[in-house]
């Protein structure tokens, strides 16, 4: 929580990519959940549906947003503050009783993050099989909100046995 120092913006730039994607991120959130009536024009260009999907779902409680999930050495469900590992949700889709849907919101680019981003797939279904022990499925999704139809979602679907695994 210590002020950042004043950087220069990159060169044709009108903000940094990090606060970009925290304006961004946090436009979506706040229109999921009602508190704000306009969406970032950024991710309404290629996800308005998607998101329009999500704030119906929210209204019916099936949508929870921003989660903070901590998880002890032994993967054990732990406090934030003393977690050792911290996973920070943007969405979960709780489609049924046994089947939910894990959400990140990118930002910037995909390609050359496919790695990183798939182990933060595993990473996150890991987590919630483990947090949700009546699901029998875990789709985790990355929605890359810069990219165009057809490029943007990369989605990967986990049963329980396939996902614990990973532990």
């Amino acid at each position: 929580k210590i002020p950042e120092p004043e950087r220069p913006l990159p060169p044709g730039k009108s903000e940094h990519a990090n606060d970009r994607g925290t304006r961004i991120h946090t436009s979506c959130e706040l229109y999921i959940n009602g508190t704000n009536p306009t969406l970032a024009p950024e991710a309404e260009l290629y996800f308005e549906h998607h998101i329009e999907l999500l704030r119906a779902m929210y209204k019916d409680g099936l949508v929870s947003l921003e989660g903070e999930w901590g998880m002890d050495l032994e993967w054990n469900v732990a406090e934030w503050k003393g977690a050792w590992l911290r996973l920070k949700l943007d969405a979960m889709v709780m489609h049924s009783p046994t089947h939910a849907t894990v959400i990140d919101f990118k930002t910037g680019r995909k390609f050359g993050n496919e790695i990183k981003h798939g182990e933060q797939l595993a990473l996150y279904q890991l987590v919630t099989f483990l947090r949700y022990p009546h699901l029998e499925q875990v789709t985790a999704d990355l929605w890359y909100l810069d990219q165009k139809p057809g490029e943007n979602i990369t989605s990967v679907s986990f049963t329980r046995e396939k996902g614990l695994k990973y532990r």
